[in-house]
């Protein structure tokens, strides 16, 4: 089975800023988006501190957040890349198949990608990312260039907004 451990805070400053979006977006009525939870059987627990060292997942998670735009059922997952190159090893089946179902609901799946060092996040569709995923399965690249995105869905800076993603999420609406 999976563990958890000090490993698990890697993308913790993305879900810092994602969580920060998001508390905005609630206290001006534009969306309400939870972050969901991954459950967990603890292992071992540190007597001192009470905290969990050691533990396993109880099932798989399926995405990072969930909640409702205007009247819109959004669901996305939040990925930090380090590079140019994003590896899809970083998207599990379990997620796709979860997003797949998601948007048969009429919902809106999306991901935000944080491109740590360019210092840039992206908004991409579902829709990009199954082109990805079906190349990887019928036997090409395992990974996407950020050269191969689509300019419109990098997302540009809003005075108050740490990721502002609503506007992408607009454009991706018109383009259905």
């Amino acid at each position: 089975m999976p563990t958890w451990n000090s490993r698990g805070l890697r993308g913790s400053t993305l879900e810092d800023l994602v969580n920060r979006t998001n508390e905005k977006y609630l206290q001006n009525n534009l969306a309400l988006i939870q972050k969901v939870p991954t459950p967990i059987t603890p292992i071992n627990i540190d007597k001192d501190t009470r905290h969990i060292t050691l533990a396993y997942f109880d099932q798989k998670s399926t995405v990072d957040y969930i909640g409702v735009v205007q009247g819109v059922p959004v669901c996305f997952d939040a990925k930090e890349c380090h590079t140019d190159t994003f590896p899809l090893a970083n998207i599990h089946e379990h997620q796709v198949e979860f997003m797949r179902n998601f948007e048969k609901q009429d919902g809106v799946a999306f991901i935000l990608i944080s491109f740590t060092h360019k210092n840039e996040f992206y908004y991409m569709r579902f829709e990009e990312l199954l082109s990805f995923w079906n190349r990887k399965l019928e036997g090409g690249r395992k990974s996407f260039r950020y050269e191969e995105l689509d300019e419109r869905f990098f997302l540009k800076e809003t005075p108050g907004v740490f990721i502002p993603y609503l506007e992408a999420l607009q454009k991706d609406l018109e383009l259905r």
